[in-house]
């Protein structure tokens, strides 16, 4: 196959061979998707991460997404994902996982994680979460999304500063401000407010201001 000139590179990380098997035949039948590594835990990942590093510094080999399940052996797929956000946070992390559990989805999007999938996704809706992820946005697949929804855990995704923010956001306070007052730069504020937007699956600043003041006592 010839790889397409903007490939996504894609690391599957999953301790069930088969499910890899599938995934890889699946997702390499769309042009724009490069499967460049497997994995059957935590440790395998980090390693072949590290071998890519060592081939090139500048990071060129590495995988632009990982998509990772959450059991596994050893170094579950939770803190494999906050170890992937700390060391490597140029690289995307979708989970797809047999969990519906809220507590799940919202721990995930803790770590970093950017999206979350269940295992009985159709393909086209795994395609669909890595376009949605690779262009910046978060992805929540529908029946993730009403799990979510009934368990009221939108908000509970937002650290406490990012609560802060929303509730200055809120107050009609503008970046300058909300920085002053919680004694940050306005650089982090801003990156407190792309934060928030990311996690909540907002777009623009309307429906953000809309949010904050609808949500002011998360």
């Amino acid at each position: 196959m010839t790889d397409h000139p903007d490939a996504i590179r894609l690391l599957l990380i999953d301790d069930h061979p088969l499910v890899r098997d599938g995934l890889r035949l699946r997702l390499e039948t769309v042009p724009q998707l490069r499967v460049v590594g497997e994995a059957g835990n935590a440790a395998a990942a980090l390693a072949f991460l590290a071998g890519c590093v060592a081939e090139d510094p500048q990071g060129g080999t590495l995988p632009h997404l990982a998509l990772t399940d959450l059991n596994m052996p050893g170094v579950g797929g939770l803190e494999l994902t906050a170890q992937l956000h700390e060391r490597y946070p140029q690289i995307s992390v979708l989970v797809l996982s047999m969990h519906d559990n809220p507590e799940y989805m919202v721990q995930a999007v803790k770590a970093g994680a950017r999206g979350y999938l269940l295992k009985d996704e159709p393909a086209q809706e795994i395609v669909t979460a890595i376009d949605a992820v690779m262009a910046g946005r978060s992805y929540f697949s529908a029946a993730v999304a009403v799990r979510l929804s009934q368990a009221s855990a939108p908000a509970t995704l937002l650290t406490q500063r990012e609560r802060d923010v929303l509730r200055h956001i809120a107050s009609g306070h503008a970046n300058k401000q909300i920085a002053q007052d919680l004694g940050l730069s306005v650089r982090t504020v801003e990156t407190h407010r792309l934060n928030i937007k990311r996690k909540l699956g907002i777009d623009g600043q309307a429906e953000l201001i809309k949010y904050a003041v609808e949500n002011r006592g998360v």
